[in-house]
């Protein structure tokens, strides 16, 4: 994957919780951090707070970090459907720059109130925050 199209803006601290039994990054960790930052982007391009994690393609883990390790994350949107929103991954470690993790597609789907996949009418990604929600969501 090419990083010329990413933009890396989430960062974290690998701390002693974020561990597995080898003292590396535990790879489930890694993948709750990932899919947040995805919804979070997801909910940002589609105006709506209704997105839900569809699929995501096989996660090739190429290198690891350790404990005080800053990591950062970046996502890009490669394609918007008609309900849905495919966007690309890589993690990768601030200190050495290497590539920690990449994936080639995750897939959010927009929901509507009835919770099912509903138009969300975009077709290009925004840098700006006028697709951000104006209210929260309520707990069901």
């Amino acid at each position: 994957m090419s990083n010329g199209d990413i933009t890396f803006h989430t960062r974290k601290w690998v701390r002693p919780e974020d561990l597995n039994a080898n003292g590396t990054l535990f790879g489930g960790s890694l993948l709750r951090w990932i899919d947040e930052e995805a919804a979070i982007y997801a909910i940002v391009q589609l105006g709506n707070g209704m997105a839900v994690t569809k699929y995501m393609s096989e996660i090739n883990f190429v290198s690891s970090a350790v404990l005080g390790d800053l990591i950062e994350m970046g996502l890009t949107a490669t394609h918007f459907g008609r309900t849905s929103l495919t966007m690309r991954a890589e993690v990768r470690n601030m200190f050495t720059r290497e590539s920690i993790l990449t994936i080639e597609k995750v897939v959010f789907v927009n929901l509507g109130p009835d919770n099912k996949p509903a138009p969300h009418g975009f077709d290009s990604i925004t840098y700006d925050r006028d697709r951000v929600p104006t209210t929260h969501l309520k707990p069901a």
